[in-house]
């Protein structure tokens, strides 16, 4: 008997691995759904397509949710033929998903709203979770624009395979092996401009997408510098960052419980200064931003200098003031206790 071509067997595994992870650890059990969100591109129609064969052999439905930005004047065409192609095979249900309004300018924007949409989905159906087609080279994309931002280890951790409700079963798959699945499958796929260099998105400066151009143009050039191709690498890369970030965040919690004071009726977040200062750098700082964000401040907005500047009232006090932080916080350092105050003194 012959079995599959190999790039489709590759993204079998890929769904059937994770699949059967979640059913042993009770996350799924049979009977329940999945639904497979579907741009309508290669990696996503790939992975509808596996979903579609994996999934009852599982006991487990499979169904799918195609989210329409309305970025493109063919949009709401290719958002339709998305959703027909997932029904062609098997998925059910298919919902298309249509954003409102976005802000054009912003891919952040896009994101947000893709993934409120994509929860809303699974909220109305009942389903499980919501697989994602990020692929290995995704992966490696993210590394090297978090280790550009000059990240930690969580950014450099990049993508997790289960991330709440969200699933991404294709983190060991290359792109091209999902494009080839497609092609040997003869699946219709949508090519979307967006994601070249030169696409019709662009930064407020005219510069491309910072994906996008790490995508066509950092990683090629990476690649010659190197002799070999990076994205294997960086994956890897992800996967030591992401061991080691997990145990960090969990020292910090320790940290955390040794640390924090019971402020009693105030309802501002304290911090014991002399058990915070002998704690090691790479948790003291975990929880002064924990503390930062506990008190207010928004997490979009709390940079390294704002963790930094909150440090130096416990290791290099010089009878500096206070500390602003992002969200009206203020942090101080009061009787032997760094003090972190929201505008509500909360």
């Amino acid at each position: 008997m012959v079995g599959p071509d190999p790039a489709v067997a590759r993204v079998r595994a890929g769904v059937r691995g994770l699949l059967e992870r979640l059913l042993a650890e009770g996350t799924l059990a049979a009977g329940d759904l999945v639904l497979v969100a579907c741009s309508g591109g290669p990696d996503s129609v790939a992975l509808a397509s596996q979903t579609a064969f994996v999934a009852p052999r599982l006991a487990l439905r499979a169904g799918a949710v195609v989210v329409d930005h309305g970025l493109r004047p063919d949009s709401a065409a290719v958002a339709e033929r998305a959703a027909a192609g997932c029904a062609d095979l098997g998925l059910d249900p298919v919902q298309v998903r249509r954003v409102p309004h976005v802000d054009r300018a912003t891919e952040t924007a896009a994101r947000d709203a893709r993934y409120a949409l994509l929860a809303a989905a699974r909220e109305e159906t009942g389903a499980a979770g919501i697989l994602l087609g990020h692929t290995l080279d995704d992966q490696a994309e993210t590394v090297l624009l978090a280790a550009g931002r000059g990240s930690g280890a969580r950014s450099l951790a990049a993508m997790a395979k289960v991330r709440d409700s969200y699933w991404r079963p294709l983190l060991d798959v290359r792109r091209r092996d999902t494009h080839a699945a497609c092609r040997v499958l003869g699946l219709g796929v949508d090519d979307d401009p967006s994601n070249a260099a030169d696409g019709p998105w662009q930064r407020a400066d005219g510069g491309p997408v910072p994906r996008a151009a790490v995508r066509d143009r950092v990683l090629v050039a990476l690649a010659e510098a190197l002799g070999r191709d990076p994205a294997p690498a960086l994956a890897r890369t992800a996967h030591l960052a992401r061991a080691d970030a997990d145990l960090l965040d969990t020292l910090a919690e320790h940290a955390w419980q040794r640390c924090a004071v019971d402020p009693g009726a105030s309802a501002a977040v304290e911090l014991d200064i002399a058990r915070l200062a002998a704690e090691p750098e790479a948790l003291r700082t975990r929880v002064l931003r924990r503390a930062a964000l506990a008190a207010g401040a928004p997490a979009v907005a709390l940079r390294h200098s704002h963790v930094r500047a909150l440090e130096a009232l416990v290791t290099s006090w010089r009878g500096q003031g206070a500390v602003a932080l992002p969200g009206e916080v203020e942090g101080r350092r009061d009787c032997g206790r760094l003090v972190l105050v929201g505008p509500a003194g909360c």
